[in-house]
């Protein structure tokens, strides 16, 4: 039977004819999605502290709007600062016992009062940090910054005192811990094996070798003290 009389015949290698395999092949791996870039990866995510800060921020400037009258950033000062922050007392969780309470000054009650609850000092002097940093990141100038105003210190010192009196906590930094009393020790018999070097030097090379090896060992004992 002749062969072109009926199926499909082989391709000729040398008609210049691309193969239908080699066709197929570059029509799947043209639809195949290209890969990005290694450099082109997503940004990351903001830490705790900017997200907090974020929050914080339209916080306060939802509550400037909310002001009766409306005030304006612009128009913001210590004062409106001040009572922003005993604004956020309502929705503090601390109890603070009040001066004719039983348990004032007691730092573990054992039964609850009715005393308030109020904002921490803590998480208020936090929070004011990050309000005069997010402050400035919107274009506020530093020396209006309403944030870090002598009346906002002095309201959260206050604030401070009087949450350490009433829950007999008090706030006190931490004292920087003393170098030990043996480093000193170590150090003074340094100096006893150099002044006996300095003063058996003339009898002889015995004798020098025996001090520099003295002030070697204390030096090792004080450095091993530290």
């Amino acid at each position: 039977m002749d062969s072109t009389s009926g199926g499909a015949t082989a391709p000729d290698p040398n008609s210049g004819e691309p193969c239908p395999s080699a066709a197929t092949a570059g029509s799947s791996s043209a639809s195949q999605p290209q890969q990005k870039p290694e450099g082109s990866s997503a940004p990351a995510p903001p830490s705790r502290y900017e997200s907090q800060k974020r929050r914080d921020w339209n916080t306060f400037l939802q509550y400037l709007k909310n002001h009766k009258p409306p005030l304006t950033l612009a128009r913001c000062s210590g004062a409106h600062v001040i009572e922003f922050l005993k604004y956020l007392d309502q929705f503090g969780k601390t109890k603070v016992h009040i001066t004719g309470c039983p348990y004032f000054g007691h730092p573990n009650p054992p039964v609850p009062c009715s005393c308030p609850l109020k904002q921490a000092w803590g998480s208020l002097d936090a929070l004011i940090g990050r309000l005069r940093a997010a402050y400035e990141e919107n274009g506020g100038l530093p020396e209006s910054n309403p944030f870090g105003a002598r009346a906002v210190r002095i309201y959260l010192r206050e604030v401070r005192e009087g949450q350490a009196k009433a829950r007999g906590i008090p706030y006190e930094k931490k004292k920087r811990k003393r170098p030990n009393v043996a480093v000193a020790v170590a150090s003074v018999s340094v100096e006893a094996a150099a002044g006996a070097s300095n003063s058996g030097g003339g009898e002889g090379s015995g004798g020098g070798d025996s001090s520099a090896a003295a002030t070697s060992a204390a030096a090792a004992a004080a450095t091993t003290t530290v």
